[in-house]
């Protein structure tokens, strides 16, 4: 599993603050030190338009500056990633309707690659498809993340938010290049698991491409924190949260009290449980932390082990559900 940054820097959705930045290092040095004795190195997911305003990119800045500082203390090198330094980053390109042409790509990756203080990164995705409002944009952005790759700013190349006939596609232009489509990006968890979801794992399962899987809480929805007491508004989180679980939380009580029941069984939160739910489908799910005790209580997941009896209660009790999680408007098919 990984750490997602979105919050880093956001103030409109999670309510950040500069002063916030000491513990957010914090939380960067224990999710190294969490994935350190796997081998499998510590990984943030981040974007280049994750920040409100005038702290557009923050995230990137954030985690450039964290590992700068820990890289100097460990006596290492500066500059290129993927060195043995335990830490995989993976940022998301945004594509804005003025990103034309693969070269604006590339220039944005640069960028990119100067806020985070690195000659070359692990990853770099497509955050979205143009698919929806310019698809005659599609194209460029693919020779664009091509070029990214062949250029060697980045290791590997992946993408967001891209359907199963829409990945096929893109999966195709790109190994007539000779280059490697090594993630898929996609909203899963127990109230994100619909047939979308299901084919996109077989398509990735027969290409051979990691999926990814954001909001594994959906936005804190299933953590248990605010699950208790639906009609209650002061369970609710503050801010723009507060009208979407409003409408939703009513109507998933079944799942919200068998994550509690199965979390009781295994002695664990019901956020982890959700998260190694998410594991259990072969997924790398990357919840977001804002402070310590929220990445602790996420990487305990990777101390559990569902049974299948678990995960067939925990997917019946969704279905019971009367509402799923608001699909993202970018998602494609």
């Amino acid at each position: 599993m990984g750490t997602g940054t979105w919050a880093w820097g956001n103030q409109l959705v999670w309510g950040y603050e500069e002063g916030m930045d000491e513990e957010l290092r914090e939380v960067f040095e224990l999710a190294v030190e969490r994935t350190a004795t796997s081998g499998a190195g510590a990984i943030f997911d981040t974007g280049d338009s994750y920040g409100t305003g005038r702290l557009n990119g923050r995230s990137e800045v954030l985690l450039g500056d964290f590992r700068k500082k820990r890289r100097r203390r460990r006596g290492q090198g500066e500059g290129a990633g993927g060195d043995s330094d335990g830490v995989i980053i993976g940022t998301k390109l945004a594509t804005y309707p003025w990103r034309l042409t693969r070269g604006s790509l590339v220039r944005a990756c640069e960028a990119s690659l100067k806020r985070l203080q690195l000659d070359r990164m692990e990853l770099v995705q497509l955050h979205w498809p143009a698919a929806k409002y310019n698809p005659l944009q599609e194209r460029a952005l693919w020779e664009g993340l091509g070029d990214i790759h062949d250029k060697g700013l980045a290791q590997a190349v992946g993408v967001s938010n891209y359907g199963p006939k829409q990945l096929v596609k893109i999966h195709g232009y790109l190994r007539e290049r000779g280059v490697p489509l090594a993630t898929c990006q996609v909203q899963l968890s127990l109230l994100s698991y619909g047939s979308l979801q299901r084919e996109l794992l077989a398509v990735c399962e027969d290409l051979g491409i990691h999926v990814i899987a954001y909001s594994p809480l959906s936005l804190g929805m299933l953590t248990g924190k605010y699950s208790k007491g639906e009609g209650n508004t002061n369970t609710m989180p503050r801010g723009l949260r507060s009208l979407l679980f409003g409408r939703i939380l009513p109507r998933v009580q079944p799942l919200t009290n068998e994550l509690e029941a199965v979390a009781t069984d295994l002695r664990a939160s019901p956020s982890q449980v959700a998260i190694a739910w998410c594991m259990s489908k072969g997924t790398i799910p990357i919840p977001g932390a804002k402070n310590l005790e929220q990445a602790r209580l996420n990487f305990g997941a990777l101390d559990l082990e569902l049974s299948d009896q678990h995960c067939q209660a925990l997917e019946a009790a969704a279905k019971r559900c009367t509402a799923s999680m608001t699909t993202n408007v970018f998602q494609t098919k």
